[in-house]
């Protein structure tokens, strides 16, 4: 089953209540806009507004950490999503942070999780309609199943160092991953998990649509990267890590989790062993 629906599909089945759509839209610090005030002006019809930074672990430093499976459930379902619907995310970007919130439903257990080929941009491209202001929302039931195959955690990872039992792809820029460029959030080491992999580029077209699954596999494979093998994606704080993930699948890949994570919690323990 393909991770994407297209803009035609979309189109066909906007107003049906089997279908629950979903702006993921979220941005670096740095980028100064506010995601939730770009909804309110303008979002695809009959969208709701998933907040990466508030649908998540509250009781952690970390950004956008997942939420336990009981507040996931309660917070998704004010929204008025369901389990029992296909669920279609898209963002304002194209496939920025779509990723993670797709990945997020299929770690909580949604059966049925899409991201709209294109997303946002090429639906306006399309002049296909749009609207404003606050949605309408009859809250919903969402029953979380919670997956741990699809996350990792910084214990596993450390073990992992020792195993060596899951290739580790790293999304961050290659001066990152090398420690010859800074870290945007303070206080992180530089470098990268010992043993990982960089795969820092190539994953989009340039029209900002998921390459096909050929032209992955030959990114992956000049990576280094064993899609046969369990793959366990990291990035800066999980988001573009999730993107990673969504790549890995379509070239493949059966056994891939994402490090939640991410460089902002490895970088951030003193105890962590790093690369340069």
């Amino acid at each position: 089953m393909s991770p994407f629906v297209t803009t035609d599909w979309l189109a066909a089945n906007l107003h049906s209540s089997s279908v629950a759509l979903v702006d993921a839209s979220w941005y670096m610090p740095a980028a100064k806009r506010d995601p939730a005030a770009d909804f309110l002006a303008s979002h695809l019809p009959g969208a709701v507004f998933f907040d990466i930074d508030a649908i998540a672990d509250r009781t952690t430093d970390l950004p956008h950490m997942l939420p336990t499976p009981e507040e996931f459930e309660r917070m998704v379902g004010a929204l008025g999503i369901s389990d029992k619907q296909t669920i279609v995310i898209y963002d304002e970007i194209g496939l920025q942070s779509a990723p993670r919130v797709w990945w997020t439903f299929r770690a909580m257990g949604a059966p049925d999780v899409r991201i709209l080929e294109g997303g946002a941009p090429k639906w306006r491209a399309e002049q296909r309609p749009l609207e404003s202001g606050a949605p309408s929302i009859e809250p919903a039931s969402f029953s979380a199943h919670f997956d741990p195959g699809f996350v990792r955690s910084l214990d596993q990872m450390l073990d992992n160092v020792e195993t060596k039992a899951r290739q580790v792809a790293d999304a961050r820029s290659a001066g990152r991953f090398a420690g010859t460029e800074p870290e945007p959030r303070a206080g992180l080491k530089s470098g990268h998990i010992p043993g990982s992999f960089n795969v820092p580029v190539g994953l989009l077209t340039q029209d900002g649509i998921l390459k096909p699954a050929d032209e992955l596999k030959a990114v992956f494979a000049q990576s280094g990267i064993d899609l046969e093998k369990p793959i366990t994606t990291s990035c800066g704080s999980g988001i573009t890590a999730s993107t990673l993930a969504l790549a890995l699948e379509v070239a493949g890949a059966r056994d891939v989790a994402v490090y939640d994570g991410s460089w902002t919690e490895w970088g951030g323990e003193p105890s962590t062993p790093v690369e340069p």
